[in-house]
């Protein structure tokens, strides 16, 4: 007698873990942008990277901010740190690397802001874009004056950048990082669930409309899920 095991009794038997880990990826042209979500604790930890292979040549190829939403109650988050990702360099700041890696005193986070793009109400930037102002920055010193943040500096070449061309704007813009920073944003309430961030918008340039694009999520590899998958569908024979 063939017996299929329901979906029901597995679900119940099997305890599969949240995500640990969420991405988003988006492209548009030659220019291609990441973002990965973590849960550390109380701390939601904010990765992003500029994965492009293509060389940046002007300000609006330098990926300068990210925007989320969040399908759940309203956030309350704390900024708490942003360090260059393992493996980043700063290039055209006359002063080198930044101490420990620490970039917060020119890339600032702020929620509840109208006029981002899509309406996404949480946004991570290293550019006014008249949403962000010196109050909304992470911890550190400022990096590049006037104080940020402002303008292009500290933004993100791309992966495949040659950092030995540019126009004028980049090459002296004060600063740029290759290729990702991390940031952490503390207070996230213990039941979240990096499911519930479900929209993403990468942004380029110091402008609203110098150019962006929307980000998808990657599927996670879900390996429970794999396996009721295969146990449904093999069934088990007495």
């Amino acid at each position: 007698m063939r017996r299929f095991v329901s979906v029901l009794t597995l679900s119940a038997a099997l305890s599969i873990p949240a995500l640990a880990e969420s991405t988003f990826y988006g492209s548009q042209g030659d220019k291609a942008a990441q973002v990965d979500f973590a849960i550390s604790g109380s701390d939601l930890v904010v990765t992003l990277i500029n994965v492009a292979d293509g060389d940046v040549l002007v300000p609006s190829d330098v990926l300068t901010a990210v925007f989320f939403s969040v399908d759940a109650a309203p956030l309350s988050l704390t900024r708490t740190s942003a360090v260059l990702a393992n493996g980043s360099v700063v290039y055209y700041d006359p002063d080198g690397q930044p101490a420990g890696g620490v970039v917060g005193g020119e890339w600032a986070y702020r929620s509840g802001r109208s006029g981002a793009p899509n309406n996404l109400p949480y946004g991570i930037s290293s550019t006014g874009l008249g949403l962000f102002g010196p109050g909304d920055r992470f911890p550190g010193g400022d990096l590049e004056p006037p104080a940020s943040p402002d303008g292009l500096q500290y933004g993100l070449l791309s992966d495949g950048d040659d950092v030995n061309t540019g126009n004028g704007g980049v090459t002296g813009s004060g600063g740029l990082i290759k290729n990702a920073v991390t940031f952490t944003l503390s207070g996230l309430p213990v039941d979240f669930n990096l499911s519930s961030i479900d929209s993403v918008y990468f942004l380029y340039g110091t402008a609203l409309d110098e150019g962006g694009f929307d980000g998808h999520k990657v599927p996670e590899p879900a390996s429970a899920l794999l396996v009721l998958s295969g146990l449904v569908l093999i069934g088990r024979r007495r």
